[in-house]
């Protein structure tokens, strides 16, 4: 999947949608699908409890006494089945949902804690669980539709859809339930962890603006105001775009936002630098930047490299000791580096529909990038030589794709990582073994 993302998503960037954010954060929530789930199963128990109604009306109006009590023998049993569901379902989430709960609580410790955003963000859990509380909805409403009048000539609405509608949804919870099951279980794998978190991270590199240079030929001019962060202290997650384009194009100026995506940000600290004017009126800049208590992948260029790094540092901990889960995060992390070693970094440049540079946004440049892939492993894999070997290939292979100066970074983490094992190692054998480069680390 990350190879599919490489070479279609980093060719161009994308224009930012408005309400980008807000969806971004509504898949960074477990209740909205649920919510929406049962609202939306009131509405379908309403439209059939009133076809229901129609079908038994049109019965009498026609004096068909005999298909009525024939509807009533079809729902009689088919209640029997919305009583066993209605019972059992709550039971079924309660224990299906428990296993995932301790699914979760393993996958943090063995990877990063930061992964569990992985199975809050999953589609098939959230559909799922929101299918099940429907289901359990639908029947405790279809039980309420039952009429009890045994006459077929006054008995107002029998739940025949209705029922059909319960047992489609029972059908339906079977299946998810099986590939809900399949889901956590491919969550489990680190491979396949690792994966997702490498293609969530060349998805926000697909969405940075092609042309990302600060010193693209765009002269900002002085800086004429700031912009004080006036809402909570927490993480920078992401900004709106559409937004502080729309705002800095209203009043003529071009916004420099100060602190980068994934910073701490302090109350009274400055937030937005302005060029060219006075500051925008704080009501143009509401609800233009979002604070929370972690990180996420919506903007923040170098949250990939963090988790993948995280991964590689708990493998190579004593308690796990895990060199080869390493060296896949290390696979991940070169794949990474590579697609972005022409690339232009430092910032990011958000244009409005004129072509002018209203918006400017920093994201880390490839120094940064470099240091935080490989300083922290660099450190701990000394002791490993299927990590360093690996390193050292990852290095190679990054030196014959990078361009001439960006060579600088990558050239010192190797000496450093050489000169880490030469004290290390005492036996000159075992330090070229360990030196030796070998993209499987050792086969």
């Amino acid at each position: 999947m990350g190879d599919w993302v490489t070479t279609r998503g980093l060719r161009e960037g994308r224009r930012p949608r408005a309400l980008s954010p807000w969806r971004e954060h509504l898949r960074d929530t477990f209740w909205f699908a649920p919510t929406a789930a049962m609202v939306l199963v009131f509405a379908v128990w309403a439209v059939a409890s009133e076809i229901d109604a129609r079908i038994v009306r049109a019965f009498q109006d026609a004096h068909d006494y005999d298909g009525v009590s024939e509807l009533i023998s079809i729902a009689d049993d088919a209640r029997t089945v919305a009583t066993t569901v209605s019972s059992a379902m709550m039971t079924f989430i309660g224990v299906v949902f428990s296993i995932s709960l301790v699914a979760v609580q393993m996958a943090s410790g063995q990877f990063s804690p930061r992964v569990v955003r992985l199975f809050v963000r999953s589609r098939i859990t959230k559909v799922t669980f929101a299918v099940f509380l429907a289901t359990f909805v639908l029947s405790l409403l279809v039980l309420t539709g039952y009429d009890g009048e045994p006459d077929p000539r006054y008995v107002k609405t029998v739940p025949l859809l209705q029922a059909i509608l319960t047992l489609a949804m029972v059908g339906l919870s079977l299946l998810l339930f099986v590939m809900y099951v399949n889901s956590t279980l491919r969550l489990m794998r680190v491979s396949h962890v690792i994966g997702r978190i490498t293609s969530e991270a060349f998805r926000v590199a697909a969405r940075m603006p092609a042309a990302a240079t600060a010193g693209a030929g765009v002269a900002l001019g002085p800086e004429t105001a700031r912009v004080l962060h006036q809402g909570p202290g927490g993480v920078l997650r992401d900004v709106n775009i559409a937004r502080l384009v729309r705002a800095a194009r209203q009043h003529g100026v071009v916004l420099r936002l100060i602190p980068r995506i994934g910073d701490f940000v302090v109350p009274g600290t400055p937030l937005l630098a302005v060029h060219g004017g006075t500051a925008p009126a704080a009501r143009s800049l509401r609800y233009t930047v979002s604070v929370g208590v972690e990180r996420t992948f919506h903007q923040d260029l170098a949250f990939g490299l963090r988790q993948l790094s995280d991964i590689a540092l708990r493998a190579l901990s004593a308690a796990i000791n895990d060199p080869t889960t390493a060296v896949q995060a290390l696979d991940r992390i070169v794949q990474f580096l590579a697609a972005l070693s022409h690339r232009p970094l430092d910032a990011s440049l958000h244009r409005d529909r004129r072509g002018t540079v209203r918006l400017v946004q920093p994201v880390p440049g490839w120094t940064e990038l470099v240091d935080l892939g490989f300083s922290e492993v660099r450190r701990c894999a000394v002791g490993s030589p299927q990590v360093t070997r690996r390193m050292m290939a990852g290095f190679d292979d990054l030196l014959l794709v990078a361009p001439q100066e960006r060579r600088a970074p990558l050239l010192r983490h190797r000496e450093l990582l050489a000169q880490a094992v030469q004290r290390a190692v005492p036996e000159a054998a075992d330090r070229a073994f360990a030196l030796r480069p070998d993209r499987q680390g050792i086969g």
